[in-house]
């Protein structure tokens, strides 16, 4: 998931999410390779760097921080997300619910909103901010996805568990941890250290893994759980 540039002034590797080709190439031809084995003009990455192994980790904007502070803890539960999506993705192709497409397209933005992420406006450079602004246009195409959807599924009267077979129960998966990512994403909005768009976006994501998981089961054939009370029993013995 990771793309390593390596700044000539102070020879420091720094990690961040996949951008656009705006960015990623011309990172990439700053990357240091390896000779391949047969002596010829291969060149093989190396994936890691250990610039991490003492537990910090580094932004876009060059400041290092703990690998448990906000900012990572938001990438990787975008990333933990899209991962998820991913598995979804999988299971909804084989019964063939046809929103791979979607899908798709929606782990793309979240790598961009990494990249968003990654980018703390208040020590990043205007060039910096401006080659990882957040697209706001992709809240517009969840919402118009959503309403698409909503008028195919039978009106929702009740709480539902997550359920309605694999397909549908793995995108309820996704809802709730991009909920967390999004729970993530609040100190840095509340900070100024990142877009509000980028909060906004997955606000908005959750909805459509709802309405999309129903879709799934409706497609399948599949009921959904009705959530009930329980009501201990009476035990009649005593």
């Amino acid at each position: 998931m990771a793309t390593r540039l390596l700044q000539s002034s102070s020879r420091l590797c720094v990690t961040f999410p996949l951008m656009n080709k705006r960015i990623c190439k011309p990172l990439c031809q700053q990357l240091k390779f390896s000779q391949g084995s047969n002596g010829g003009n291969v060149k093989v990455p190396k994936i890691y760097t250990k610039t991490g192994d003492k537990g910090t980790s580094v932004t876009i904007a060059g400041d290092r921080r703990p690998k448990d502070d906000d900012i990572f803890e938001a990438l990787g539960t975008t990333d933990e997300l899209s991962s998820a999506i991913g598995l979804a993705r999988e299971f909804c192709v084989e019964a063939n619910i046809d929103i791979d497409m979607q899908l798709e397209e929606i782990q793309c933005v979240l790598q961009d909103a990494g990249s968003c992420i990654a980018t703390p406006k208040n020590l990043a450079s205007q060039n910096q901010i401006s080659l990882t602004q957040f697209d706001a246009s992709s809240v517009d195409t969840l919402e118009n996805w959503i309403d698409d959807c909503t008028h195919q599924l039978p009106p929702l009267k009740n709480f539902i568990l997550p359920s309605g077979g694999k397909a549908s129960s793995c995108l309820h998966l996704a809802r709730s941890i991009c909920r967390r990512a999004e729970r993530r994403l609040v100190p840095l909005v509340e900070s100024q250290q990142l877009d509000p768009k980028v909060a906004r976006y997955f606000n908005r994501l959750s909805d459509f893994l709802f309405t999309v998981a129903r879709y799934a089961a409706l497609s399948e054939g599949r009921e959904e759980t009705i959530y009930r009370k329980i009501r201990p029993s009476k035990d009649k013995t005593k």
